[in-house]
């Protein structure tokens, strides 16, 4: 059985100092599984999409996303915002 290789990308996105947002970690194998594995410590929020994780990961560290990316991003930001919203009402 092939397995595919894990991977995964993480951003951030400051808007009183980003115009875009940044990569701020990526890798496969081991890499990916300590950037899920801190995400999960720091209870921050995860988005699977194997699409957008391959074209974050053939960016640099400290890049912004391109424009094309975008549209993806901001409705990820903006899904991972309503779950902030709704742990905050708890």
């Amino acid at each position: 059985m092939d397995k595919k290789k894990q991977t995964a990308a993480a951003i951030k996105y400051d808007k009183e100092h980003d115009k875009a947002p940044v990569i701020v970690a990526k890798g496969e194998g081991y890499i990916a599984q300590k950037i899920k594995e801190i995400a999960s410590e720091l209870d921050i929020p995860t988005y699977k999409d194997e699409k957008l994780v391959n074209q974050l990961n053939n960016l640099s560290i400290g890049e912004e996303i391109p424009p094309e990316l975008y549209q993806v991003v901001a409705e990820i930001l903006a899904f991972i915002i309503r779950l902030d919203t709704k742990e905050e009402k708890r």
